[in-house]
């Protein structure tokens, strides 16, 4: 008789009494008997406060100070045991049985090591959301995209990605993946700090093993709300998605990311962008991205080879979605291919 897996929802807090107080119910009431965590970087709010008067079933994990994203889970799952972790963003609303097709997919796939569930808007129940939507791909030049999001063009869900399919990565704000494989490259990179850890965790993967799977499983669904920590909007936001982004590339892309002409190729695509915010006045976010490529110029990162046999799986699907976004007007991921 086989017992079903267990999965560790494992929550990373900082501050954030009122989207506990908004959100976890949905995470309790909806999960069964699978064990929740709560990793609080630091809090000074009443957040302990308010997690000990009001659940008591739930396991208190505290890191000593505000870690970010990545070192904030790094630290706190080293006392977490569970075979598949679900990183959960303490803004996300889980809906009933989101769960069931999860471990009904880690169960029957033993290559599967990545998951994620459709994740919609908490504000607006109709459309994909932001961070994550159906899946996520990157294109030749590491650019991030989603199967119903492209840049910031959002679709309305109509069941058009109701199928479960290969993804290239998973959104941090809903990530599954299996201990032994986090606990294997080390988890995320720390230096990352906050946004594209959770890509970069699933590009070294790809490096590792290339077997192994990730997956987008449609019908498993969660709200997320989005913003919590910084707005899509925000600069300082667009600095960190472009320098880590930079990162990504160099520790991933092996002999390619040293050729000159490419990152030539995609410092020019970076310019077409900040040139773009700057047509649209968005002045911080037009610094941003010249400071983050600065920097990247600056930046020396060893490539990370992690690749255990000698197998090679490529990265992309699209060349350039920068140029099927602003040049051919592509909006609507099913129509990336058609010419």
């Amino acid at each position: 008789i086989s017992i079903e897996m267990k999965i560790a929802i494992v929550i990373l807090n900082w501050n954030g009494h009122k989207l506990l107080e908004k959100f976890l119910p949905s995470v309790v009431n909806n999960s069964g008997d699978n064990p929740i965590y709560i990793v609080d970087n630091n809090s000074d709010d009443k957040s302990i406060d308010f997690l000990k008067k009001n659940y008591h079933n739930l396991t208190i994990i505290r890191n000593d100070k505000n870690y970010g994203y990545a070192k904030g889970y790094n630290e706190g799952l080293k006392h977490v045991n569970e075979e598949v972790f679900c990183l959960l963003n303490n803004d996300v609303e889980v809906t009933k049985g989101w769960l069931d097709p999860i471990i009904k997919e880690f169960e029957s796939n033993n290559f599967l090591v990545i998951a994620q569930p459709k994740i919609l808007d908490y504000n607006n129940k109709n459309k994909f959301e932001y961070a994550g939507a159906a899946g996520g791909y990157i294109d030749y030049f590491g650019y991030p995209y989603c199967r119903g999001r492209i840049k910031d063009f959002i679709e309305i869900d109509k069941g058009q990605y109701n199928q479960n399919v290969d993804i290239f990565w998973a959104s941090g704000a809903c990530f599954f993946i299996r201990k032994k494989t986090f606990d294997k490259l080390n988890g995320f990179d720390e230096r990352f700090f906050c946004h594209m850890e959770e890509i970069d965790l699933c590009w070294r993967i790809n490096n590792y093993n290339p077997d192994l799977k990730k997956i987008f499983v449609h019908d498993s669904i969660v709200y997320h709300l989005g913003g919590g920590s910084l707005s899509k909007n925000s600069p300082t936001k667009t600095f960190y998605n472009f320098r880590n982004s930079y990162y990504m590339i160099k520790k991933n892309l092996g002999n390619l990311h040293n050729d000159s002409f490419f990152m030539l190729k995609r410092i020019l695509q970076d310019l077409m962008i900040a040139i773009y915010y700057l047509f649209f006045l968005q002045f911080g976010k037009f610094f941003a991205v010249v400071l983050a490529i600065i920097y990247s110029l600056m930046q020396r990162v060893p490539y990370m080879s992690y690749n255990s046999n000698n197998k090679t799986k490529r990265h992309y699907v699209i060349k350039s979605i920068i140029y099927k976004y602003l040049i051919l007007k592509k909006r609507v991921f099913s129509d990336l291919n058609k010419s």
